[in-house]
């Protein structure tokens, strides 16, 4: 088992592919973070105000429930979480993750997937719900990048 968790949420699939590559390439272990109930592509549009991510980005103390809370956050020093990015922060499903486990001492770089907008206030939205952990902004990662591009970022973040 590594120290470096790299726990991500995919709605659509394009962080999932990003979060395989850095896995591989920081040595890492894998953990995908699920929504109970899985978003559908209507539920992902973005310009219908009525559309569930629309309706939970709305309301930033919405917490959205987990699939399952087996990580097993207590074996890692290090997590690399990763998400897209809605509405220029995380999904709410990131601070339920969050807030599900104890990260006290624990350091979380962010890495993110995005249609155009950089993280934001990212770090100041997701710190209250992992009190105790060093969290900090890492990059946003697009375009899919391959685990020999993502080893040279990994090389300046572990």
């Amino acid at each position: 088992m590594s120290s470096t968790l790299t726990a991500y949420f995919s709605a659509s699939g394009v962080t999932k592919r990003t979060a395989e590559n850095l896995a591989q390439a920081a040595g890492a272990d894998l953990y995908e973070i699920k929504p109970a109930v899985p978003y559908t592509q209507a539920d992902l549009d973005w310009m219908d105000k009525k559309s569930r991510s629309s309706v939970e980005m709305n309301d930033l103390a919405f917490r959205p429930e987990l699939a399952d809370k087996d990580a097993d956050i207590a074996a890692y020093d290090r997590i690399l979480l990763g998400f897209p990015i809605w509405w220029y922060v995380a999904p709410t499903i990131i601070n339920t993750f969050l807030e599900s486990y104890d990260f006290t001492g624990k350091e979380i770089i962010l890495f993110a997937t995005s249609g155009g907008s950089g993280f934001g206030k990212t770090v100041q939205a997701l710190a209250p719900s992992c009190p105790g952990a060093h969290i900090r902004e890492g990059r946003i990662l697009n375009g899919n990048p391959s685990v020999d591009a993502l080893k040279k970022w990994v090389d300046t973040v572990l």
